[in-house]
């Protein structure tokens, strides 16, 4: 059942104002009397501060930490450029052209530390604010973990949306035991341009992303393309839940699997693929998996064989060795086991041995 539908007002969520005086004062007078910060999404946060002191300000610093899946707690500083003096403004921009941007609802935490020439020393108190895209008027639903946000089409858009969200997941819990461990957001752009526009540098293929550190995928789908959408979903969910599975500082899983899961997600395999795949037994010229296991070529026509091929040897371990192995193999690969290591353990052979009983499935079921 849908638990919620709200319209998100169009305001920027950041937290901008002054902090009281009580909490950011020195015993000798050094003062912050502002702090703010400004998004320009998706390129630009703006911070920006002010203090006073009966002695020069020398030493203004900011520090942020952004929330998402990490190995370790990362707080990034900054020192300001600012000139000395008993009345200091200063400002910094977080240029994301330059350092990589962020999904729309990602939140960073931020705070000030100030010395004047005295030594006296003031910290602010920790300030979240979440940078959104604000250029457009989102509405809500949520079902379980995931909330799905749009701002273009009806109710019964979102609702089409959120019910291939829930087959997709029951999929991948049927047949790989695989669930989310944490919430996630689907944001829903109404065309490839209007995702594009959130992305500091998009390619032009870009249709959909999974940030699964950020718990966050973002797809370009319009009301008239929902068929589409809805293979789209499941493909870039299925990499947010596989991630969480197997979150370790370690290793990744190979790209067949991962690639293959997410395919194999979408249901059916679609016609180009399947044909694809016969195209290749037919001429004795299949991907070996463990050439797989590496990124897929950038030439159109090996990707979407090594996309297919995935699809095939995913389905042939869930369809001969059933749910359990493969939700062993995540658990194995969650403790940091190598690829190889992980298949001999859970199924008695590595990629090599995948591969050749994969071939045998394959050219059976396709001749």
């Amino acid at each position: 059942m849908i638990k919620k539908v709200v319209v998100l007002v169009s305001i920027l969520c950041l937290a901008l104002g002054l902090f009281s005086p009580g909490l950011v004062q020195a015993q000798a007078g050094l003062t912050v009397t502002g702090s703010s910060a400004k998004a320009e999404f998706p390129l630009k946060l703006v911070f920006s501060f002010s203090a006073k002191s009966a002695a020069n300000i020398v030493d203004v610093r900011l520090r942020y930490k952004v929330e998402r899946d990490s190995y370790a707690q990362v707080t990034s500083e900054v020192l300001v450029a600012f000139t000395p003096s008993t009345d200091v403004s200063a400002s910094w921009t977080w240029d994301m052209r330059q350092t990589g941007g962020m999904p729309p609802g990602s939140t960073v935490e931020y705070w000030w530390t100030v010395k004047d020439a005295r030594g006296d020393r003031v910290e602010t108190a920790p300030v979240r604010l979440q940078f959104d895209d604000t250029r457009y008027s989102w509405q809500s639903l949520t079902e379980g973990m995931v909330t799905v946000y749009w701002y273009e089409g009806k109710q019964a858009f979102a609702q089409e949306l959120m019910l291939a969200v829930q087959q997709a997941l029951a999929r991948l819990s049927q047949d790989t035991g695989a669930q989310l461990k944490k919430p996630v957001r689907l944001y829903i752009y109404a065309s490839t341009r209007d995702l594009q526009g959130a992305m500091v540098f998009p390619q032009e293929w870009t249709g959909g992303a999974a940030y699964s550190d950020y718990g966050t995928i973002a797809i370009g789908i319009s009301p008239s393309n929902l068929n589409w959408g809805k293979r789209a979903i499941a493909h870039e969910l299925s990499h947010l839940v596989t991630y969480q599975m197997v979150f370790n500082p370690y290793n990744d899983l190979p790209t067949w699997l991962n690639e293959g899961l997410a395919v194999y997600t979408e249901g059916v395999l679609e016609v180009s693929f399947a044909s694809s795949l016969k195209k290749a037994i037919a001429n004795n010229s299949l991907i070996s998996v463990r050439s797989l296991a590496s990124p897929f070529s950038a030439i159109s026509e090996l990707a979407t064989q090594s996309y297919a091929e995935s699809f095939s040897i995913v389905e042939f371990l869930i369809s001969q060795y059933g749910q359990d192995k493969m939700f062993t193999l995540f658990s194995t690969f969650r403790q940091g086991s190598g690829w190889d290591a992980a298949l001999v353990k859970i199924y008695g052979f590595d990629m090599d041995g995948v591969d050749k009983l994969w071939r045998e499935y394959v050219v059976k079921k396709y001749q």
